[in-house]
């Protein structure tokens, strides 16, 4: 059976807690950390604060789907310090957090933690293969943190950055990690769409590699821009299907990030959408 999250990516102008109750409030059964600022940054996560949210967490009888590690705005923005920077300092940030990342998802006994693919080479003079050689590098660093904690890696396919497609994910998988279970794909299904890829044919095809579901709409123009589902023109019910037909039994967590001002809202849109695919 396929279970339905929400990230509190979307309440960034909430404290966590208030995510929390809206989420569950709103029907979802599970959700999703946003390991930044404002809610889950692993440095802000001491013991009691830990405690209270799993509390907090076990009351609402919300498991947490994923960790969301993609972000760091504490020390960067949306996708800096990246896996790939030229500067080795930042590189290392990136690390420091990721495996701060992977506890966080152990202490919320969470499967996943979902990454950024390696970073943007749009303006820069990054050849492909030293940026894959370096996303490698970090990887392996933070690989045997999560084989102890057993939490999986979900690098989540991004357009613009490193990896973008389901065929470059691979591409890198089978060269550096082909073997290795604890690395896998966070298959984001609007990202998918948006250069080209056809979401459902993804999940058939690569059933064995999707250890976590991102759901987002996106427009007829394919432009990557996080709509409430319902809104564009993804067809959930072939995903659904695809996921069924794998026997997915993971979650799928619905991402919309941009809605900061309008959270409760959307989340409540997208569960009305969406929920006649998962009954």
């Amino acid at each position: 059976m396929i279970r339905l999250a929400f990230s509190t990516n979307a309440f960034k102008k909430n404290t966590l807690d208030e995510a929390i109750d809206t989420i569950g409030d709103i029907g979802y059964t599970g959700v999703e950390l946003m390991a930044d600022l404002h809610h889950a940054y692993p440095p802000a996560m001491n013991a009691a604060r830990t405690a209270a949210t799993q509390h907090h967490l076990a009351e609402r009888k919300l498991p947490v789907s994923n960790v969301n590690a993609f972000t760091l705005f504490a020390c960067g923005d949306t996708y800096h310090p990246t896996w790939i920077e030229s500067d080795p300092a930042q590189r290392e940030r990136r690390i420091a957090h990721t495996l701060r990342c992977i506890d966080l998802a152990a202490d919320f006994r969470a499967r996943t933690v979902s990454l950024q693919p390696g970073g943007p080479l749009i303006g820069s003079a990054l050849a492909r293969e030293e940026a894959s050689e370096r996303f490698a590098e970090g990887i392996s660093r933070v690989l045997p943190r999560a084989k102890e904690r057993n939490v999986i890696l979900a690098i989540e396919p991004e357009p613009g950055l490193f990896i973008e497609n389901a065929a470059e994910y691979l591409e890198f998988k089978n060269r550096f990690f082909k073997n290795e279970l604890t690395v896998l794909m966070n298959c984001d299904v609007g990202h998918l769409f948006c250069v080209g890829d056809d979401p459902a044919d993804v999940i058939r095809r690569h059933a064995d590699q999707i250890a976590h579901v991102h759901v987002e709409d996106i427009g007829k123009n394919r432009v990557h821009q996080h709509l409430m589902p319902g809104r564009g023109v993804i067809d959930f019910a072939s995903i659904f299907r695809a996921l069924d037909d794998i026997h997915y039994s993971g979650w799928t967590t619905v991402e919309l990030y941009p809605y900061e001002t309008t959270a409760a809202g959307v989340a409540k849109g997208a569960f009305d959408h969406l929920r006649r695919f998962v009954s």
